[in-house]
């Protein structure tokens, strides 16, 4: 084997092609972190026949000192099933990168281990897994484990919608509780539309406190995957005016229903029972009355206030081989009860199952199913919309030097690393 240097363009060829496509292996990735830091390079792996068998954007930055890490993001792209190919690449980049002060160069392939419902329980199995994982560990890449939270560089568990059937049968398919808010986020008048680079500073302000990344890197990710329009952002807002009929409506509705159960108190032909019923209705109704009238005052203010509607949540989404990523997303705590974030990937998935595309990643969840688990309501804001979550192998080290490596697995240089490079 014999490690090359692509270009962009032979690196792009041989990616869009490979079993393991991501859109972090990509130029356009590299062109992004390229921006921001880091050192770029093209890593192709050629047989002794001259065939481009593998290859990898290697993203490269200093430690500390003139000690460097490496990053390959969600891995090779290669056949983690060949014993000899993996060996005899680790033993071609322990070399190489030993000459250039490496301390260690970090993978997170993107091999399935499992795929399972919203409760945990196994859909599919991968059984080569634990192959694959031998072959690695015996080359020299260290695991970092099976971990069900967010303790690595990007998550090992993700939530995946496949857009396999029209949306209103989709919609059918989601939990119950999802169903109700979005119904409830179009009562409240929220409705979604698609933002321009103008909108990225708009769409900052509600996901800058989840990340470590500036507003720069947004923009410059835009433009990085400018080529196709592969980045796009979208934005939630009330519409006041759909706000104030549908509460009107809504109060209307519940004023009636709360008449008749006041007028059936006041029976006296009526069983206890039945005015027992009736009073326990009452009383839920009162609730729901003072509910709209408030709900109206603040509509009626955000109309006087916000005439063309205020923006209350967003999200980015990265486009690449026919399914959409969820990048990020974000809202105005004031109005998470609106359930703006449901609703935008209720638009999303409308948009993109018509437009043809294969699956809606919703990005990260936790591998722990249990309802005290305290991420539970992350793991049922993305599984109730039927999603399935797919588990990868995970993380790995392969260590170039042993000595420095223990040097940079304090917690500093990890929060370092992991500042950078997520």
């Amino acid at each position: 084997m014999k490690i090359v240097t692509l270009s962009a363009e032979e690196f792009d060829h041989f990616a869009d092609n490979h079993k393991y496509r991501n859109y972090y292996q990509t130029s356009a990735y590299g062109n992004l972190m390229r921006k921001h830091g880091f050192e770029v390079n093209y890593l192709g792996f050629k047989s002794s026949d001259g065939n481009l068998i593998g290859a990898s954007l290697l993203l490269s930055k200093n430690l500390f000192g003139k000690y460097r890490y490496a990053y390959a993001p969600h891995g090779f792209l290669i056949d983690y099933n060949d014993p000899d190919l993996i060996n005899e690449l680790a033993d071609k980049l322990q070399k190489l990168l030993l000459k250039q002060q490496y301390i260690f160069l970090k993978i997170d392939p993107l091999i399935h281990c499992s795929e399972r419902n919203k409760k945990g329980v196994a859909l599919n199995y991968n059984p080569k897994v634990n192959l694959t994982l031998e072959i690695l560990k015996k080359a020299g890449f260290e695991h970092h484990g099976f971990n069900k939270y967010f303790e690595t560089l990007k998550p090992r568990w993700n939530a995946v919608l496949r857009l396999d059937r029209p949306a209103d049968m989709l919609f059918l398919s989601f939990d119950k509780q999802i169903r109700n808010k979005l119904r409830k986020a179009k009562r409240c008048g929220v409705e979604v539309y698609q933002g321009t680079a103008n909108d990225i500073p708009l769409f900052y302000d509600f996901i800058k406190k989840k990340h470590n990344r500036n507003l720069k890197y947004y923009q410059d990710f835009n433009e990085a995957f400018q080529k196709n329009q592969n980045f796009e952002i979208y934005l939630a807002k009330i519409n006041p005016q759909t706000l104030i009929l549908t509460t009107k409506t809504d109060y209307e509705r519940e004023l009636r229903l709360n008449d008749e159960y006041n007028f059936a108190i006041q029976d006296y032909n009526s069983k206890r029972k039945n005015v027992k019923r009736a009073i326990n209705k009452k009383m839920t109704s009162d609730r729901l009355l003072a509910s709209y009238k408030e709900r109206l005052i603040h509509a009626t203010n955000l109309l006087k206030e916000h005439p063309d509607g205020i923006v209350i949540a967003a999200c980015a989404i990265v486009k690449y081989d026919k399914g959409i990523n969820l990048l990020i997303e974000g809202c105005n705590s004031k109005y998470s009860s609106f359930n703006p974030n449901y609703l935008l990937k209720w638009a999303l998935i409308q948009k993109f199952s018509k437009l043809g595309y294969h699956y809606f990643n919703l990005n990260a969840i936790t591998g722990e199913f249990n309802v005290h688990n305290k991420y539970s309501g992350l793991n049922e804001a993305k599984l109730g919309f039927n999603a399935t979550a797919i588990e990868f192998i995970g993380e790995f080290d392969f260590i170039i030097n042993p000595t420095m490596y223990q040097l940079s697995q304090t917690n500093f240089i990890r929060r370092k690393i992991a500042k950078k490079a997520s």
